[in-house]
């Protein structure tokens, strides 16, 4: 596993990902920031609480709005495993932005 110092919304978060996984979490970060600026950029909420929540939202409907694709392990099917990754993804997510209820 490695640790990357990525910035979203100008807040640092030290992020663990796989070895090689390291190009797709800058994508995913990368999508993440452009997401939560659009919508901080678009002045009507300023609580970045809020902005996450609107942010993982829209990614989430965009995700379910494309056609089906075969997953990303060259034809394998998803696993328990993936289930597993993503729920401790989300949960380390939550952590860091746990104390993050001041507006900005």
């Amino acid at each position: 596993m490695k640790q990357m110092d990525v910035t979203i919304l100008g807040q640092s978060y030290l992020l663990t990902c796989p070895d090689g996984g390291e190009t797709s979490l800058l994508a995913a970060v990368a999508s993440v920031d452009r997401e939560m600026s659009t919508i901080r950029d678009a002045g009507k909420i300023k609580a970045r609480e809020r902005i996450a929540v609107l942010a993982a939202l829209n990614l989430a409907y965009q995700l379910a709005e494309r056609p089906s694709a075969p997953p990303a392990r060259a034809g394998k099917a998803a696993s328990a495993g993936d289930s597993v990754q993503i729920d401790a993804m989300l949960a380390r997510i939550d952590t860091a932005l746990g104390s993050d209820d001041h507006l900005l």
